[in-house]
């Protein structure tokens, strides 16, 4: 019979605050409780039956606490297998009775982690006794029921009155698998933690861990599900209006995030779609520099996600209210902008105020393998070097500076076209480097002609053939920044000479797959 009689719990949590959902359930079905240090006290304070464990075991706690639940009565009350005769004969010898319930959280070691808390001190809020109580638990789910978190005490409390006192394997195996889920996250942030610690970057053994955040209403598609994973216990981002987002929708929004952290605090705008920009402007007046994000594809723009990197004002909500977008986020959102944003039933708004826009690392995820790598957060290794006769102007070099940043969170072949610290025109995701080419002008001749003239390029890796340049040069352009590097760079800065062009090469490349 899968059902299995509670007699005998051990209780050692950190987290007291739910106690009183279940320590009524247990004294109703007559269940023996043992416990330690605080939790004993706790549990006696509210005036509930409980053996401390020192007595129970007949060995004191000792090393400051470390060795408190660390004894064979308590494992092999734990891990004995009940219809393995040789296991209940070795109990019966060592008159150890079983514990059938394990009701055990751990340190709370990733919050003091958040809260930059000293080395020492950080040492000692790794768990050992708790995590050894759960894993041993969960291990025997055939006879013993774990519960690992706070949340489940009330899953706990209905499986014990729905069973008369006992819980049923299905429960069992499903919180043994919550326990040994919760272990090994434990587990990776401390090991994470200590790979920092000694700048190890890459180490032999990687896990990755996170939390789910919420289901979201579908995958890539319709048909396949999907759930988001926070890595850190703060996300930074908060819905404030809207229906679920699919991962589509997240995948757009972190894509605009990367843009929007490369930009100036409080200036920006960034519009993308499919997780590529389709426009992105760095004036810090906000309706221009939505204006000129707009401007640069506005088919392209339409049920895609807009960024913007200040706080939304009233007359820029009027704007975005005229345009659907999938999803406003902001550094916040003036109240009565809010108000305006949230008669649109199906807009989702997205605060990232407290969102970190620095990422620490990048993952990309292979088939059964996954690829880390440093954050791609340098946009020059070193100075520009000016190839052409011609030099450039200030202004020149400041949008050639913008158009490469851009450039970086364009899917490659990358070219970006750039005027007054707006992108004009973006072609992205060609095996051609011309073909890139054609696209962005074609795209910038199509929305915003007069803004081509005098208008400056940028490439994410070299140009392979002078005809990339004899394409950009004709409709306008007159300086381009490219990495250089091709057994070509000969020919293509005689090409950008004859064209009387600027050119300057970077050395670092800016692929993005």
């Amino acid at each position: 019979m899968s059902l299995k009689k509670i007699k005998r719990a051990i209780i050692s949590v950190s987290d007291k605050s739910n106690l009183k959902l279940i320590l009524p359930v247990l004294k109703k079905f007559n269940i023996e409780i043992i416990s330690s240090g605080g939790s004993f006290k706790k549990i006696i304070s509210m005036n509930y039956n409980c053996i401390e464990i020192s007595n129970y075991t007949e060995f004191s706690e000792m090393l400051d606490g470390r060795i408190k639940t660390l004894h064979p009565k308590i494992y092999a009350g734990i891990l004995s297998i009940r219809k393995n005769k040789k296991h209940k004969k070795d109990l019966e010898k060592q008159k150890i009775p079983n514990i059938d319930l394990v009701i055990v959280d751990l340190y709370p070691f990733e919050k003091h982690l958040k809260k930059n808390t000293k080395f020492k001190k950080l040492i000692e809020y790794i768990d050992i006794g708790g995590s050894a109580l759960i894993r041993a638990a969960a291990k025997n789910f055939n006879d013993v029921t774990v519960i690992s978190t706070i949340a489940d005490y009330s899953q706990l409390a209905n499986e014990l009155k729905i069973n008369n006192g006992s819980t049923s394997f299905k429960f069992r195996k499903f919180m043994s698998t919550k326990a040994f889920g919760l272990t090994a996250y434990y587990d990776s942030v401390i090991s994470n933690w200590l790979n920092s610690e000694l700048n190890i970057k890459f180490p032999e053994k990687k896990t990755l861990h996170g939390k789910l955040v919420e289901n979201l209403r579908y995958g890539e598609n319709p048909h396949q599900q999907g759930s988001l994973y926070k890595t850190t216990e703060n996300l930074g981002l908060k819905k404030l209006h809207g229906k679920n987002l699919s991962y589509n929708n997240y995948n757009d929004i972190y894509s605009a995030l990367a843009i929007l952290g490369s930009l100036k605090k409080n200036e920006g705008t960034v519009i993308i779609k499919h997780a590529n920009p389709c426009g992105v402007s760095s004036k810090k007046n906000q309706l221009r520099s939505f204006k000129n994000a707009l401007i640069c594809d506005p088919v392209s723009a339409f049920g895609g996600v807009v960024a913007i990197n200040s706080t939304i004002s009233k007359k820029l909500a009027i704007k975005l209210n005229k345009i659907f977008f999938e999803v406003i986020i902001s550094r916040g959102f003036k109240n009565d902008a809010l108000k305006i944003l949230k008669k649109r039933k199906n807009v989702r708004l997205i605060d990232c105020s407290k969102y970190n826009l620095i990422n620490k690392k990048h993952y990309l995820f292979l088939g059964n393998a996954f690829l880390a790598q440093d954050p791609n957060n340098i946009l020059l290794n070193k100075k520009l070097r000016v190839v052409t006769t011609k030099k450039p102007s200030l202004n020149q070099i400041q949008n050639l500076k913008f158009a490469f940043n851009i450039c970086k969170f364009v899917k490659s072949n990358a070219i970006v076209l750039a005027n007054d610290k707006s992108i004009i025109g973006i072609g992205s995701g060609q095996p051609s480097r011309l073909d890139s080419c054609k696209i962005a002008t074609s795209k910038a001749l199509q929305f915003v002609p007069e803004k081509i003239i005098n208008s400056v390029a940028a490439s994410d890796a070299f140009f392979p053939f002078p005809d990339g340049i004899q394409e950009l040069t004709k409709v306008g352009v007159k300086a381009i920044i490219q990495p250089g590097g091709s057994i070509n760079d000969k020919k293509i800065i005689k090409s950008a000479n004859k064209a009387g062009i600027v050119m300057v090469f970077t050395e670092t490349r800016h692929f993005k797959h």
